[in-house]
């Protein structure tokens, strides 16, 4: 998480960069970004679809993954995520790890057709 403090008649030196900030500057900071790691485990080889729903500011982006195999690994960065996975291939056990910051969700499902629905902030 990147911040921005700024104090009344304060130089802030970054990156070899120097502002100088004006008496009245006000505290600045970005909002709250958290990177989202998500780790798809179990059966190697085993088939699923996923959608994800990543929020920030209130605003939400999807990524769907239609054919994934475990295993797999998904990165993002916001506030909020859900998603809907599904094991597309029969036999197979799925594990879905998703961490964010000192949050932690695991689901598993095993059997063709096995869905997760699965949500962290």
């Amino acid at each position: 998480m990147k911040r921005l403090w700024t104090w009344p008649g304060a130089t802030l030196l970054a990156m070899g960069l120097t502002l100088h900030l004006p008496l009245s500057a006000q505290s600045l900071e970005e909002p709250s970004m958290n990177p989202i790691r998500i780790t798809m485990e179990g059966s190697e080889g085993a088939a699923f679809s996923a959608h994800w729903r990543i929020t920030h500011e209130g605003e939400t982006t999807e990524h769907i993954e239609e054919n994934g195999t475990v295993p797999a690994e998904f990165n993002f960065e916001g506030t909020a995520l859900e998603g809907t996975v599904k094991l597309l291939s029969d036999g197979d056990r799925l594990e879905v790890d998703i961490q964010k910051g000192s949050n932690r969700s695991r689901s598993s499902t095993q059997g063709k057709g096995g869905t997760l629905t699965v949500s962290i902030r």
